[in-house]
């Protein structure tokens, strides 16, 4: 898999994420075929990419609550 030029990246708070600056999960929309996703506490840390049908996906069984904690 080759790597991500992250370093331009705009990145915006899930709207999912807690307000008060708990657990923050960042993303990222400027790239076509992924998505990136990372803990906005430790920006310079890792980053998952997902690919952006995936993504979807997930966004969607989210917010239908077909997911179980």
């Amino acid at each position: 898999m080759r790597s991500l030029e992250l370093s331009a990246a705009t990145w915006r708070k899930s709207s999912y994420s807690n307000p008060d600056g708990g657990e923050c999960v960042e993303i990222s929309d400027d790239f076509a075929t992924v998505v990136p996703v990372r803990d906005s506490k430790n920006p310079r840390g890792p980053v998952l990419a997902f690919p952006s049908g995936g993504w979807s996906s997930f966004v969607s069984a989210v917010k239908n609550g077909r997911l179980s904690a």
